[in-house]
């Protein structure tokens, strides 16, 4: 077996599901999950419709770069949301499909990482695990960047040593952040580009929470950034998208890479033996999202509607501020965060995630400890109830 696979750790959700092994939730409340990222609002009809229309296609391999129409939409879509110069994202070029972003994460790790080499992923603390699994299965160290209210739960990447760079081949952002919703500004973003450039490595950019903001000033994005810089190559860069979150569709297993198109083409070498070419009825449905924004800003406002009455309950409850991005809140807990989590469910049946389960111990602290992540994917009923619940919970801790 490869040796790698035991510096894996347990998933959050495997973790949580020990957690509560021996909980007996009370039955006369029904079950409310604040645990899990999954949207559960309803995926638009018309996506729908075109995975049903686009059935016969299944009668031939697609291919692993994708239907020229799904790239030409794809590049129009990034350009336009993005504020790209003209004809800079070249759709043979710049863009390959990739089935859901994780997919696609976890696999650039395994393309972009020289084994030869002493090397270094420079990841958030805490991070979306599949960052740390990428790293570790491509025979990488994590260097992991702490990220705490005090700097905006931004990573402070000006507190890396010189020699973290030095061996640094790939550098993970999220951007709005998972679990924190924090987002990094375009001079942020250049001057990650800059030091990408200085020390020789990538930079992996999830953007796949781009399109769940709670204002109307859309988060800015890696490419964009390095756009505004004269970087219309997007040397070092490459971002990637999904519908899971944009079009409420997890089960698509739908999104894209963009970016370098040295990368892009090393990439598609590598994902053509990796076997994972996007179903044709997929591309189709995908080509549909891709070009509507009207489902889109109804989904934000779902999300808004559903902020403003939690914090409206909870505001004074616990210690919380509104995201600037996705659809997570991130309270500080009164008491130890994985205590907070069961107790909850004890008591009120619902279930959130410990903050520590995303985060590993570094420089003697956990910077997700006495946090909790709470993903406001349910209806807005289910959320203000569940809210209710912990206003309940907390006033008797």
């Amino acid at each position: 077996m490869n040796p790698d696979l035991s510096l894996l750790q347990a998933y959050p959700f495997q973790r949580l599901a020990q957690l509560k092994k021996e909980v007996v939730a009370p039955t006369k409340l029904e079950p409310i999950l604040l645990s899990i990222g999954e949207p559960k609002h309803a995926t638009p009809a018309f996506i729908s419709e075109a995975l049903l229309t686009h059935l016969h296609s299944l009668s031939r391999y697609p291919l692993t770069r994708g239907d020229d129409a799904l790239r030409q939409s794809i590049s129009t879509w990034i350009t336009q949301r993005f504020d790209l110069p003209a004809d800079s994202i070249d759709p043979d070029q710049h863009v390959l499909p990739v089935n859901g972003t994780r997919e696609g994460l976890f696999s650039f790790a395994q393309c972009v990482i020289d084994r030869n080499r002493d090397a270094m992923v420079v990841l958030p603390n805490p991070f979306y695990q599949i960052y740390e699994g990428a790293a570790l299965l491509a025979g990488a160290q994590p260097h992991y960047v702490n990220c705490y209210r005090e700097n905006g739960f931004l990573a402070d990447f000006d507190g890396v040593p010189s020699q973290v760079w030095e061996k640094c081949q790939l550098l993970y952002l999220c951007t709005p952040a998972n679990p924190t919703g924090a987002v990094f500004d375009e001079q942020q973003l250049q001057y990650l580009i800059d030091l990408a450039e200085k020390y020789d490595f990538v930079i992996a950019s999830d953007e796949c929470y781009s399109e769940i903001y709670l204002d109307n000033d859309p988060p800015p994005g890696l490419l964009g950034a390095a756009a505004r810089m004269g970087n219309i190559e997007y040397k070092r860069c490459a971002v990637f998208h999904s519908l899971s979150k944009r079009s409420n569709a997890p089960g698509l297993r739908s999104g894209f890479v963009a970016g370098d198109a040295t990368l892009m083409k090393y990439f598609l070498k590598y994902r053509t033996y990796h076997g994972c070419a996007m179903p044709p009825p997929i591309q189709a449905a995908s080509i549909e999202a891709w070009q509507d924004e009207q489902h889109v800003s109804e989904n934000r406002h779902l999300y808004r509607q559903k902020f403003d009455a939690v914090l409206d309950i909870l505001g004074l409850a616990l210690a919380l501020k509104r995201p600037v991005g996705a659809f997570y809140l991130w309270p500080e807990t009164p008491i130890d965060d994985q205590k907070f989590t069961r107790d909850l469910f004890a008591q009120q049946h619902v279930m959130v995630l410990p903050g520590s389960y995303l985060s590993r111990r570094v420089n003697g602290a956990n910077p997700g400890a006495n946090h909790i992540r709470m993903a406001l994917v349910a209806s807005l009923e289910e959320c203000k109830e569940a809210a209710e619940r912990i206003k309940n919970f907390i006033h008797y801790l």
